[in-house]
């Protein structure tokens, strides 16, 4: 039985074949149920979509795309990883790696034995169970086991910030804004974990652009009952609110949007920051651009600029490095996390910053000495 599937590298006229101009592809099994189904995930540059397959579908979409239409693609199997690697003559190569089968097939078992959990498998979880992660008995399907790890991880977060934020917040709900929330897996658990296990009283706001996404959210939050959660379609840089929120989230903002949450949260006198960066494009950009010059003149940085990859990377690094000093200059406590483990995407630092009202002076001048060695222009610097 197929676990999952990676599908990355594109062909030049993947929308000529596909219909969008696919990144990457992620496929894994939605249930453990006799007839097994997957869930599919779609990425375009700023997009994702999603669908369902059943096995003799995900087994023609193997068939068509492993390795032409897709360059590279792994399939995890109970017992072996799979992996089609096609070369610029679109030749082929499949390598099959074989598995051990109990840290494949049990996962859960392994784990589990190693840490608590906040929110604990045996126990059922309602948003878990509606959202497809639990069973009804409160046991995590087993494709849904990142998902069920990265949940907690988030809540591991918040639970270490709450002491720090509620020392403010009296005769009141805590107030929460989670910008750019999709389909809300993350939003729903802190509303759980928070009045539900931490019984805190809380006012929570979900914001997203998508109207079906946020259409979506509502009804889940209805059918979960979910007092003091609500859902709104809107932009980051335009959101207003009658009263200033305790905690901001905002994850997976994609380029700049991430600055825009980060600037209403300063301006709004935020308690406490959460933020995991995505596709920080515009430095990488402002690099493209200014890289020449920059190889030209005696630059500590220009082994940095020479190969792209390494480009972009550094690139997405100094732009989380900026915002964490900009943070703190404006009187905040930054801390730079690991979100998830590396195996799961490279787009895994979370940013937690708290208030404490001392500004660090340091901070600005070496945000300043980067910007301007680099000749770089943050959009956070500017709004700020």
């Amino acid at each position: 039985m197929i676990i999952s599937a990676t599908f990355s590298k594109p062909v030049k006229n993947i929308q000529e074949i596909l219909g969008r101009p696919y990144l990457r592809i992620k496929i894994k099994a939605a249930n453990t149920s006799n007839k097994t189904s997957y869930f599919v995930e779609s990425f375009t540059e700023k997009q994702a979509f999603h669908e369902q397959k059943n096995e003799q579908e995900l087994d023609e979409f193997i068939k068509d795309h492993a390795g032409k239409t897709f360059k590279n693609c792994i399939i995890r199997t109970e017992s072996e990883e799979i992996t089609y690697l096609a070369n610029k003559k679109g030749e082929i190569t499949v390598l099959t790696k074989k598995l051990k089968t109990q840290t494949v097939s049990s996962p859960l078992t392994s784990l589990t034995k190693k840490k608590q959990y906040l929110l604990q498998e045996g126990t059922p979880v309602p948003f878990l169970v509606l959202l497809g992660v639990m069973t009804p008995d409160g046991k995590v399907i087993n494709s849904k086991y990142d998902k069920f790890r990265q949940i907690n991880r988030y809540l591991e977060f918040i639970n270490d910030i709450i002491p720090e934020v509620m020392s403010s917040v009296k005769d009141r709900p805590l107030r929460i804004v989670d910008f750019g929330c999709g389909k809300s897996y993350l939003t729903f658990a802190a509303h759980y974990f928070l009045t539900q296990i931490k019984k805190i009283p809380v006012e929570i706001t979900g914001l997203d652009l998508k109207q079906e996404v946020i259409d979506y959210c509502n009804k889940i939050g209805k059918e979960l009952n979910c007092s003091g959660l609500t859902f709104a379609t809107g932009n980051i840089a335009d959101y207003n609110h009658k009263t200033n929120p305790d905690i901001v989230i905002t994850l997976h903002a994609c380029d700049t949007a991430t600055d825009f949450a980060l600037e209403y949260a300063i301006k709004h006198d935020c308690k406490a920051i959460l933020c995991v960066p995505c596709c920080q494009h515009e430095l990488n950009q402002q690099l493209n651009r200014n890289s020449q010059g920059l190889k030209e003149k005696e630059n500590a940085f220009a082994p940095l600029l020479k190969y792209g990859l390494i480009k972009e990377r550094f690139a997405a690094l100094a732009t989380d490095a900026l915002r964490g000093e900009y943070l703190e200059s404006q009187g905040y406590n930054v801390q730079m996390l690991e979100f998830i483990d590396m195996e799961h995407t490279p787009k895994n630092i979370l940013i937690r910053a708290v208030k404490t009202g001392a500004a660090k002076e340091k901070s600005s001048k070496e945000a300043e000495q980067l910007t301007t060695a680099l000749g770089l222009k943050p959009t956070l610097k500017r709004l700020l």
